[in-house]
């Protein structure tokens, strides 16, 4: 945090922390498609509308608070918002963490994917999870079946419409695997592509991604024209996503986080902390939700130290405690030393920053990853033809 920021700490707005309700999650999300399908030994939990082929779109950094506050914007969302409600993801509050829920039906703590960025037990390093930089199987990384592969092989025609660089790559392979991938870059190529792999069968699951609105906030803000406009566009690919829908589909509308914006001047710069890195062995996570990996025995004193430092800017719990109280789910014992020793969890309008080691934090201003309201809960709207 600059001067600046430090001088005007006590005026920042702080926001609660609000626990993830696994059971009703976006981890419910696909089984309870899979239930609204018809599909034997499947269950609807969320209360879909029943149908014989579903389309799912989720929007990327599409939060409920930040729909519900935009409907100007997003009337045919809006609309739908009014019959739909609020779930969450899990923790972290981010993408690679959300899209691997959803697509195992799984919580992080058993799928594994516990971050942006985190530990590979076996070997130390730092895993980012979007661009899966290290050499790790992602089947043996993430070994569940996916929602999708089940589907499939129940007798579901399974479509994934995503951009085109998410064909092979480790993320997809990890959470999102399945027989059926279709490339689409712009909005009318996933209109298109959506529309013919609902028609393909009579009983058909097609899954759509979109990124264009979390990219925008990122850049701009989500408090900006830019993010504002971007959501028009939202709103007009769920209304033409809609209108394609055959008399016997219905499509949900969904998000993998929410977003707040962090002014620069407000964030907390933690190289040259030796206070806070003594101790420190692997700095992950990301800017709203850090995992740190701390040398045997000094877990305590780190904690003491950045809760310290944060005061009421942040939630700063050892491994043990954060798992306790469900931060992750049902924790397989595999997935246990993925989590940080030490989980920092920001809840103030600031950001755990360091500049050396995660450069490109400090060139987007839209931020995501805590438990917040505004960050945690997505919407779940549902519709049919």
């Amino acid at each position: 945090m600059s001067p600046e920021g430090a001088g005007r700490a006590d005026t920042r707005a702080r926001r609660a922390l609000v626990p993830p309700r696994y059971g009703d999650s976006i981890a419910e999300l696909l089984p309870s498609v899979l239930g609204a399908l018809g599909l034997p030994g499947e269950e609807d939990v969320l209360g879909l509308p029943p149908a014989r082929r579903y389309l799912v779109l989720l929007v990327d950094g599409l939060g409920w608070n930040l729909l519900r506050g935009h409907r100007a914007q997003a009337p045919f969302l809006g609309w739908l918002s009014e019959q739909g409600r609020a779930i969450t993801v899990g923790a972290p509050t981010t993408t690679a963490t959300s899209l691997t829920s959803l697509g195992t039906g799984l919580p992080p703590g058993r799928h594994g994917i516990v971050g942006y960025t985190s530990r590979v037990p076996e070997t130390g390093a730092l895993l980012n999870a979007l661009s899966w930089d290290q050499p790790v199987d992602p089947l043996t990384y993430q070994p569940h079946p996916t929602v999708l592969e089940r589907a499939a092989s129940s007798g579901v025609a399974v479509s994934m419409v995503a951009p085109r660089r998410f064909r092979a790559s480790g993320l997809t392979q990890a959470g999102l695997r399945s027989p059926g991938f279709r490339a689409a870059d712009t909005l009318g190529e996933r209109v298109a592509a959506a529309s013919a792999a609902l028609r393909r069968s009579t009983c058909s699951l097609v899954y759509v991604y979109d990124g264009d609105l979390d990219t925008t906030g990122h850049a701009q803000g989500c408090g900006s024209a830019a993010w504002r406009h971007q959501l028009v566009h939202v709103d007009r690919l769920a209304e033409q996503l809609h209108d394609e829908l055959p008399d016997d589909a219905a499509i949900v509308v969904t998000g993998d986080h929410g977003m707040v914006d962090v002014a620069f001047a407000d964030r907390f710069e933690t190289d040259g902390r030796a206070d806070l890195l003594d101790g420190v062995e692997v700095f992950g996570g990301e800017a709203r939700m850090r995992h740190l990996y701390t040398r045997a025995g000094a877990a305590a004193d780190v904690a003491a130290a950045w809760s310290a430092a944060l005061g009421p800017d942040a939630t700063v719990l050892e491994r043990a405690t954060a798992v306790a109280q469900d931060w992750f789910g049902a924790v397989e014992s595999r997935v246990l030393p993925r989590i940080g020793d030490v989980v920092v969890c920001v809840t103030g309008d600031t950001a755990v920053m360091s500049s050396r080691r995660f450069p490109q934090e400090n060139r987007i201003l839209g931020l995501h990853g805590a438990l917040t309201a505004e960050e945690l809960l997505v919407p779940l709207l549902a519709a049919p033809a």
